[in-house]
């Protein structure tokens, strides 16, 4: 139904240009400081494990995973995974995604309640996410189209949430980060642009989730309203 109706595209397209920018702001800025080597010498690993330490969260290990850019922190797991090129990187981009990664683990110990909520809406949204198009597909075979198309309304209301709260969490974490790496030496002065721009625009990625999301969900709106009618 979506995918070959052309009201559908006019939505999507939105959120697919200021993706594709957002991943061209973070290829370019990380591509740049990956290239930087920070005046401290530290890596990423041992910059989040620094920063984690300060903040009492000793027994919070660091661990090492396979990809580029697959850095996060696992709240369930109470552990902190950053990609190898992080890990073992002393660059500014490297100790800059590290860091915020170790943001996300002083708002977990902070009950920060936008992290909170997010961890919360995490299992509904990954049901929503696998379960919608097969809800559409087995609408349109039983003819429940209408009934389909609300159920999208609620599952993209959900998914929307997510990244409204997700948004803000992300900001917050490199914020932290931020103001970590200066407190205590981890970088210095000359090397805050550096760090800035490479969070900043992987904060982007978050901003085009979101747009993409919105628009999705006024799409399923509009095509609940032109069932009624």
């Amino acid at each position: 139904m979506m995918f070959w109706d052309l009201k559908y595209m006019l939505f999507a397209i939105p959120g697919l240009l200021i993706g594709i920018w957002a991943q061209m702001k973070l290829h370019s800025a990380y591509g740049q400081y990956s290239q930087v080597n920070t005046r401290s010498g530290l890596t990423g690993a041992q910059a989040a494990r620094r920063i984690l330490d300060d903040a009492g969260l000793t027994d919070l290990p660091v661990e090492e995973v396979e990809g580029q850019l697959t850095d996060h922190y696992d709240p369930t797991e109470r552990a902190l995974f950053l990609s190898s090129d992080n890990y073992h990187g002393t660059s500014i981009a490297a100790v800059g995604v590290a860091a915020h990664e170790a943001g996300h683990a002083l708002q977990h110990k902070a009950a920060y309640g936008l992290f909170n909520l997010r961890m919360a809406l995490v299992p509904i949204t990954h049901f929503a996410s696998i379960a919608w198009m097969g809800i559409l597909i087995l609408g349109f075979f039983l003819h429940l189209i209408p009934h389909a198309v609300l159920i999208a309304v609620g599952i993209f209301t959900v998914l929307t949430l997510f990244q409204l709260v997700t948004l803000p969490v992300e900001y917050d974490a490199s914020a932290r980060a931020k103001q970590q790496l200066f407190r205590l030496g981890l970088v210095y002065e000359p090397e805050r642009e550096g760090v800035s721009k490479v969070l900043d625009a992987a904060a982007l990625t978050y901003v085009a989730a979101l747009v993409t999301s919105v628009m999705t969900l006024l799409y399923w709106i509009s095509a609940a309203r032109n069932d009624r009618d």
